[in-house]
């Protein structure tokens, strides 16, 4: 893996929550290739064999863990076999969350709602706290039991993800939204709770990116962009889309011990969404 820059992990102890996926096992790959021992987790460890083995072809260590951020009882186990295998925890990277399909709500006028459309009085409100408790609740259980074995290590962090819509809810997604802005006053709170105890906590709020996954979202069979993507590069002064590599390098600056001085922030890595109000 190539990255931007290269910072030194070596001797230190990653766990990355939602590492088998894009973005967290891109996270795991850059951990590992600044030398951490990194644990893979998610809900299948089988999952996380082939990042395992990218690391490992590297020359890096690397496990797959498995664990459900929303189930205490397998992060306490999954937190026994880190410290097992190796010992100790430097850093937590809290990347396990994302939307819930089932959550969406159409974004149609009220005005011509007709008997039987889906809308926001319709909604299964089970949705909703499905997602919030994947993004919020999967963010704060796995702070609580790996924040507890990282109590004096060094280079100690953590760090969330956010989100631009936890600046300004986007449509169709409030559930969604309502969570990631959970998440980013929860890095808050948590970085002054853990200030004096030299456990830094810090977000990435990232802007819109294109995946292999989301590619059929925002594109017509013909590749030409939806309405919706339209609008999201009208609304990044960069006119594009990130790539999920332009996150690695937000990630290796705020977890560098070079940072020492920097905890609470909220990262945005969103090509100027943030900046621009849209006139």
């Amino acid at each position: 893996m190539n990255l931007p820059f290269e910072i030194d992990l070596k001797g230190q102890v990653a766990v990355v929550t939602g590492g088998s996926g894009v973005i967290g096992g891109m996270f795991c790959r850059a951990l590992g290739k600044c030398g951490a021992k990194v644990a893979v987790l998610g809900r299948r460890a089988e999952n996380g064999a082939p990042v395992v083995s990218d690391i490992e072809a590297e020359g890096g260590e690397a496990i797959a863990v498995s664990a459900n951020v929303m189930d205490k009882e397998s992060l306490e186990k999954a937190k026994a076999e880190i410290l097992g295998k190796w010992g100790k925890i430097n850093i937590l990277i809290n990347c396990a969350g994302g939307a819930v399909k089932s959550a969406e709500i159409p974004q149609d006028s009220l005005s011509e709602l007709k008997e039987g459309d889906l809308s926001f009085f319709t909604t299964d409100m089970e949705n909703i706290k499905r997602e919030l408790d994947l993004n919020i609740y999967g963010t704060m259980l796995p702070t609580q039991v790996f924040g507890e074995a990282m109590l004096n290590e060094e280079n100690a962090n953590i760090v969330n993800i956010s989100s631009m819509s936890a600046y300004l809810p986007l449509t169709r997604i409030p559930g969604y939204s309502a969570a990631k802005a959970s998440v980013t006053n929860f890095t808050q709170w948590a970085a002054a709770y853990f200030a004096k105890s030299g456990i830094r906590v810090n977000a990435i709020a990232p802007g819109f990116f294109q995946t292999t996954q989301n590619y059929a979202l925002h594109h017509n069979p013909d590749g030409t962009p939806t309405p919706r993507c339209q609008k999201i590069i009208n609304g990044t002064p960069m006119g594009k889309f990130g790539e999920p590599t332009d996150l690695v390098g937000a990630l290796l600056f705020l977890i560098c011990p070079s940072s020492s001085f920097v905890t609470g922030t909220i990262l945005p890595v969103d090509g100027g969404f943030s900046s621009f109000p849209g006139v």
